[in-house]
């Protein structure tokens, strides 16, 4: 949407105050960007970690159908925690297709449950 004051961009569904600034800060990749001898830092670093193992709870497979099943144990694989939490104590939730659901992280597996 434009107005006399410039362009604006509705955001929706952000954990942020009305009117917080919102800067669009991304890592420079070499892998994907134009400058092939450059350093990625700890964007590099992070992309080369393996996915994690996956195991869900019978009654958490019950509650998707089997593509969208695929789907999140590929998102969930990927690690969703905040990178610099790692307490293996710690019992995260998440939505997905509007259901919800917690995992738990222990030696680099991911238990799901409900």
């Amino acid at each position: 949407m434009s107005t006399p004051q410039g362009p604006i961009i509705w955001v929706k569904g952000a954990d942020l105050l009305d009117g917080t600034p919102i800067f669009d800060i991304k890592p420079y990749l070499p892998l994907v960007d134009s400058h092939p001898d450059a350093k990625g830092g700890f964007a590099e670093q992070t992309a080369q970690q393996s996915d994690m193992e996956v195991e869900m709870d019978e009654e958490v497979k019950k509650m998707f159908p089997m593509h969208k099943l695929d789907t999140l144990k590929k998102v969930l694989a990927q690690d969703p925690r905040p990178h610099y939490q790692s307490d293996e104590n710690r019992i995260y939730g998440m939505e997905f297709c509007g259901k919800n659901f917690h995992f738990k992280v222990e030696n680099r597996k991911i238990y799901v449950f409900l």
